[in-house]
């Protein structure tokens, strides 16, 4: 192979002289690649040329530069007229007031700044978890690579499931299809073939001999070398169509963003109402002109959408730990609303991995066999699953072969049967093979007496060949119905059954002769076995139903399986519907009983979407698990798509809404239980804020009307903005799942945000902190005392720390839950009290806040107002708890 970049235009595509790739013979592909079709490039032609030809990646919109995410925090307009605001003030009174309020707007800012960083930094992240892999061939050696990686002249394997990485010229196709629905719009999969095509002038569709990057490879396998990457590809060239239109904004984003705009109006009217009424009252103009506005800027929640990004995307990064990948933003937010679960049963509820549950030998079944394996027929049993076994260790110690073929090495090996010891004294010398007429396979290993044959296969295919059966005595007769019986009785329990069987032999008996070789058989035993399920999927199931939530079962696998696993988990009602029985009903018949059926056995993916289909339209809110290529239309067709992140396809990723790193049920749970907490905390986030700024209107617009002056300073009301919405704020999202969490019932997909009293709560409470702050201020000036504006300023501020201290929980006392288990909001509160008793007793702050230190009963007075908002909110809850309130 050449070690030299090929001269290939635009990034390996053909140039305006050069013949089309589907119209060239593959050796002329590989001479113009530089590559050789056998081995793929070597690894160090492969990084040169990923310097030459930059990442296979389409070229997205560039993520925004720290300084023009900073420079963003001041383009909101009324943070615009508040900085020309306080400079006016500069210019015509106090400088060390602009300098303040400009401060505080800064610091604002850097939080702000902050906040969008890490959520940037989160997602971007998730984003790189979710890349796409490729399996393809350098220097001989097959390996995976991230898919930017592919170089041209990489050779490319696929088989189904995968998306197809670049544009490929296919070296080889066994029956290949391919889905070019995305490039060429035709909804057939088409048929590809290695060929050379004469016509250089043959559309996308017709060349059969290409697969482009981002089309979908649906049976077969195929191989082919990288000739475009990037956005050198087809798929590059209408990249900037792909990318527009595309909405990031989440449900939850787009309420409350449309809720913030309409507030927004209505704070300004408020803000122009006070600025009217103390123009009236002889207050100096450009003083109420800096308070309006300072109250407009504090109180208009224009960060809400933006919080809501950073606890969805900071919460979907959290849940990677959990196993589970968040691939779209509003799953998180919707994982809540979920009221079915629709899950495979092999991998997801069940281990993935064949273990062998009872043995019958000797006329006894047993579930323990250590301790009998030294005798007659258990010896010999083990003995035969031990050596007619295709299953072997690698040099690693690990098992590798058919997983049936493992889980009966594996018994053997327990019971002190070791395959690579016995095999050196009985090698193998003949196979007959399993075939799936006969249903059983036979092998013939060398003994001390001849030769025996050792038989294994479904039941009623051995026991007939059999004539005899070993027992503890010897050789007897066989009570074949009685076996099949306990054969029957093991295939009701869900097991797998085999049957084992051997016979001696003098002399080697011809290969060939395989009715000779398996006939006339001893019966040893049987074997049951299953795929077990996994340990903390009972709980799991347990914990869904708790929830509100129903488990369905979907396996392609038999019945009397499918009703023994779902018995153990606890799913369902022993009742199962077959793929067959689903056919045969209508849709209305179906849609009756949707309801009441939790186990579907031998279902094909088809199927699948028919099953959500018909919950949906019964008002439910469904979840999927897929794997395969067939899966994706019900994992988009699902309310939530969840995809495999083992035993997945590419195409079933690319559907899904979640991706379940270690395929387990249980981290379904886990993920809903993580959405409902991040909800949860969302809404405690919204709460705490519009109430604190509710508050904050109803003192400065109460106080005129009930001829006091006004309570605070725009500096004051900035200050209060800054402390209370910053940290506390933030702390919420950090707030632990409330005990109740998977013992309610799903959140309805369409219900409000602010459902369940939220918006009772949010004007009483704002009412009560206005109250008290003014109370503070009518109870100051009557007893003379020149310190009631740093009165309001503190009541204001530590009512809103009491406050968030009580809305950890929507039911549960504070007393109950213990201030140490959110150290987050405690050490924010914390901080928050000593800055507001730093702006009172630190002499130079006393200068900008224009504040003054309190004496110590002034200080109590503070305090023991502060704290009511903090037992009425206790009290509510208590009232909530007995069922009184908010029902």
């Amino acid at each position: 192979m050449a070690n030299k970049t090929p001269q290939i235009a635009s990034a390996a595509g053909a140039s305006d002289a050069a013949p089309p790739w589907h119209t060239l013979h593959l050796p002329e592909v590989s001479a113009r690649l530089a590559s050789s079709l056998d081995s793929g490039l070597s690894p160090e032609e492969s990084e040169r040329r990923a310097a030459h030809f930059g990442a296979n990646e389409l070229i997205e919109k560039p993520p925004r530069p720290l300084w023009r995410m900073l420079l963003d925090q001041f383009t909101d307009f009324m943070i615009l007229v508040l900085i020309a605001a306080a400079l006016i003030s500069g210019v015509i009174g106090d400088v060390k007031d602009t300098l303040a309020i400009v401060v505080i707007v800064l610091l604002n800012a850097l939080i702000g700044f902050v906040q969008e960083f890490r959520a940037e930094r989160a997602m971007a992240a998730l984003k790189q978890m979710t890349a796409a892999n490729a399996r393809i061939l350098r220097g001989g050696e097959q390996m995976t690579v991230p898919a930017k990686e592919i170089v041209p002249g990489d050779i490319v394997l696929l088989e189904a499931g995968n998306l197809v990485p670049a544009d490929l010229r296919l070296i080889e196709a066994a029956q290949f299809k391919v889905d070019e629905a995305l490039l060429t719009g035709e909804s057939a999969t088409v048929e590809k073939h290695s060929g050379t095509l004469e016509n250089p002038d043959l559309p996308l569709a017709d060349r059969k001999n290409m697969a482009y990057k981002g089309t979908i490879a649906t049976y077969g396998r195929g191989r082919g070398v990288a000739i475009a990457t990037g956005m050198a590809t087809e798929l590059g060239k209408i990249a900037s169509l792909l990318e527009s239109g595309e909405d990031t904004k989440t449900p939850l984003q787009k309420r409350l963003a449309s809720f913030g705009r309409h507030l927004s109006i209505m704070v300004l009217v408020i803000c122009a109402i006070i600025f009217a009424v103390s123009l009236l009252r002889g207050e100096p103009v450009v003083l109420m002109l800096l308070t309006a506005i300072s109250l407009a800027v504090a109180a208009i929640p224009e960060a809400l959408p933006a919080v809501v990004t950073i606890s969805l995307a900071l919460g979907a990064h959290k849940m990677v730990k959990q196993h589970a990948l968040i691939r779209r933003l509003p799953a998180v937010e919707t994982l809540g609303s979920v009221t079915y679960i629709c899950t495979d049963k092999t991998g997801t509820l069940t281990q993935n991995k064949m273990r062998v549950e009872e043995l019958y030998a000797g006329n006894a079944a047993s579930r323990e066999w250590r301790g009998m394996a030294g005798n007659e027929p258990w010896a010999s049993l083990f003995t035969a699953l031990a050596l007619s076994n295709d299953a072997h260790r690698s040099h690693h110690g690990k098992l590798i072969g058919d997983p049936t073929e493992t889980a009966l090495y594996s018994v053997a090996l327990e019971a002190g049967y070791d395959k690579a010891i016995l095999e050196t004294g009985a090698p193998r010398l003949v196979e007959v093979p399993f075939d799936s007429e006969r249903k059983r396979m036979t092998t013939l290993h060398r003994h001390p007496s001849g030769a025996v044959a050792y038989t294994k296969g479904a039941p009623e295919s051995v026991l007939p060949l059999c004539t005899a059966q070993l027992t503890t005595q010897g050789e007897a007769a066989m009570p074949r119905d009685e076996i099949l019986a306990h054969a029957e009785r093991m295939a009701a329990e869900g097991l797998r059954v085999l049957a084992i069987a051997q016979r001696h032999w003098p002399t080697l008996p011809q290969a060939e002769d395989t009715p000779a070789i398996e006939d006339g058989l001893v019966f040893i035993g049987l074997v049951g076995l299953m795929d077990p399920p996994r340990h903390e999927a009972r709980e799991a199931v347990r914990l869904c139903k708790s929830a509100g939530i129903m488990p369905v079962m979907i396996t392609g696998d038999h019945p009397a399986t499918a009703r023994a696993i779902a018995t153990r988990l606890g799913i369902g009602n022993d009742s199962v519907m077959t793929g067959a029985e689903l056919a045969r009903l209508s849709d209305e018949e179906f849609w009756q009983q949707v309801a009441h059926i939790q186990v579907y056995a031998r279902v094909d993916p088809a199927q699948k979407i028919r099953i959500v289909e018909a919950l949906q339209a019964r008002g439910e809110f469904v979840a999927m698990t897929g794997d395969g290529v067939n899966d994706a239309p019900a994992l988009k067709r699902a309310d939530i798509g969840v995809a495999m992140g083992k035993g997945g396809t590419d195409v079933a990723r690319e559907a899904a809404s979640l991706v379940l790193l270690d395929d387990n049920f249980a981290t379904i749970v886990h993920a809903v239980r993580e959405g409902r907490r991040i909800f949860d905390n969302i809404r405690k986030f919204i709460k705490y804020v519009m109430t604190g700024n509710s508050g904050e209107i109803w003192t400065i617009f109460l106080a005129p009307l009930m001829g006091l002056p006004i309570p605070l300073l725009p500096i004051h009301i900035l200050w209060v903005n800054l402390v209370t919405d910053g940290l506390p704020g933030l702390a919420l999202t950090a707030e632990p799942a409330e005990t109740t969490i998977m013992t309610r019932p799903p959140r309805p997909p369409a219900e409000s945000i602010f459902a369940h009293g939220m918006w009772q709560h949010m004007l009483w409470v704002g009412l009560t902190i206005g109250a008290v702050s003014l109370f503070a201020q009518a109870w100051a000036i009557h007893s003379g005392s020149a310190h009631w504006q740093t009165m309001v300023f503190t009541v204001l501020t530590l009512s809103q720390m009491g406050h968030v201290l009580a809305i950890r929980s929507e039911r549960l006392s504070l007393f109950r839950q213990g201030l140490f288990s959110n150290p987050y909001l405690l050490g924010a509160v914390t901080l928050t009290f000593l800055l507001q008793l730093a702006t009172i007793y630190v002499p130079a702050l006393n200068e900008i806040f224009h504040t003054q230190p309190l004496s110590a009963s002034e200080l109590g007075i503070c305090l023991a107002l502060s704290s009511v908002v903090f037992f009425c909110v206790e009290i509510e809850k208590a009232l909530v708890r007995r069922g009184l309130l908010y029902h």
